[in-house]
């Protein structure tokens, strides 16, 4: 039996936001339901023990996230759930103290989107906030991502913002450092116990009308990671937020035979040998964060 790191369930493609580094879904808005979640656990058991609660959509907009933290916890699961965080006021008591939940990741860049609805202070203080409480009552591990980068040089008003969003944390913290002056690329940087900031590039979401494309790479999708949309289509990787490469829908068939199928036995053994057989992987610079 294959073995994987992590599974992807997109428990909704319905979010809150519309941040320029996310493009919109072109799938009709939906909410996954507890059978068809439950049916995916089961398809998977023995496959993994690590869920990701995300693909597209905003988790803590389903009104039933703490019924799936308690099924996951039920039938053997760890949660990571990626949030943009601007609920976690609401969706606190649904969450907090899950024991399914291992670990929060925030999406702090996608304050950009929110300025307009929230101050950074407030934001910040909710996702702070939320933060302690949970580190200080589980061991769930909580992830600040800052991922809004550039590559060539940043853009002066962003690079404002961090700095402003940096010094919020470092005050909340009472950080005796300057996290911009101490984080490398690439890695985290420990604010207390179990909490981490880390910064990265923006990367941009591949697509079919790219024009620019590579045949030959290798890829960790099926390998060490896959995923199922809202409405139980399985899909190679996080990525394929559009369901581009369906590889079956687990409502209609057995999630063994999905990985057994051609056409996913044929993208897996094209990257064993180095070769890139899908059109939407062949359009992805994702890839290239670990082909060096």
């Amino acid at each position: 039996m294959r073995h994987f790191k992590r599974i992807y369930i997109e428990i909704t493609n319905v979010c809150n936001l519309s941040c320029t580094f996310c493009p919109k879904t072109k799938r009709s808005p939906q909410f996954m339901d507890i059978t068809t979640f439950r049916n995916i656990l089961e398809n998977i058991y023995g496959y993994t023990k690590h869920l990701c609660f995300h693909i597209k959509g905003e988790p803590l907009l389903h009104p039933e996230i703490d019924k799936f933290l308690d099924i996951s916890h039920d039938m053997g699961f760890k949660v990571n759930l990626t949030t943009n965080g601007t609920l976690i006021d609401k969706a606190e008591q649904k969450i907090l103290n899950k024991p399914a939940l291992r670990q929060v990741n925030f999406s702090l860049h996608s304050f950009s989107s929110n300025d307009k609805f929230i101050t950074m202070e407030d934001y910040l203080n909710n996702v702070l906030c939320f933060t302690n409480k949970s580190v200080e009552n589980s061991n769930t591990i909580i992830a600040l991502r800052l991922w809004n980068l550039d590559k060539s040089d940043i853009r002066n008003s962003e690079r404002q913002r961090n700095r402003n969003l940096l010094s919020i944390i470092e005050n909340f913290f009472n950080l005796d450092f300057q996290i911009e002056e101490t984080i490398a690329l690439n890695s985290g940087i420990k604010l207390r116990d179990r909490v981490f900031l880390n910064q990265d590039y923006e990367f941009k979401w591949p697509d079919l009308s790219i024009t620019s494309e590579n045949t030959k790479g290798f890829c960790y999708g099926l390998r060490s990671h896959m995923g199922f949309l809202v409405d139980g289509t399985v899909v190679p990787c996080c990525l394929d937020n559009d369901g581009d490469i369906p590889l079956g829908n687990i409502n209609f068939c057995s999630f063994s035979e999905i990985l057994s199928s051609p056409r996913a036995e044929n993208m897996f053994d094209g990257f064993s040998n180095g070769k890139i057989v899908e059109a939407l992987c062949k359009r992805c610079g994702y890839r290239e964060r670990f082909n060096g």
